[in-house]
């Protein structure tokens, strides 16, 4: 974990730290390309070197998401643009089951940007 990060992650409590670290694991076990890092306070996920997603979490839920940079280019029912003009948000509900198959779906047409 990006030393700077640990705090971000471990401070949330319950059942939100559990799904932000396995939102962490899964991105970060995507690709081997996908690296991490801290940006604007928040945790980055960096593809080739390009900001490609990160996780934060709603200020009125408090609900974690996954933000994709270019989100705008993907058409996913799972992402909602919200008042965002580039990037679309993909919301976790933390207290359900990950839908881990939506979440590598968006992933993957994310990382298709980079590489197309």
């Amino acid at each position: 974990m990006h030393p700077d990060l640990s705090s971000f992650y471990l401070e949330k409590s319950e059942p939100v730290k559990s799904c932000l670290l396995a939102l962490r694991t899964i991105v970060l076990k995507f690709d081997v390309e996908i690296k991490e890092t801290k940006k604007y306070g928040m945790p980055c996920y960096l593809y080739k070197n390009k900001a490609f997603c990160y996780i934060w979490t709603d200020k009125k839920s408090g609900h974690p998401y996954l933000l994709i940079v270019e989100g705008r280019q993907i058409d996913h029912p799972a992402l909602q643009q919200g008042d965002r003009s580039k990037m679309k948000i993909l919301p976790v509900d933390p207290n359900a089951d990950l839908e881990i198959e939506i979440i590598q779906e968006v992933l993957l047409l994310a990382v298709a940007l980079y590489t197309g």
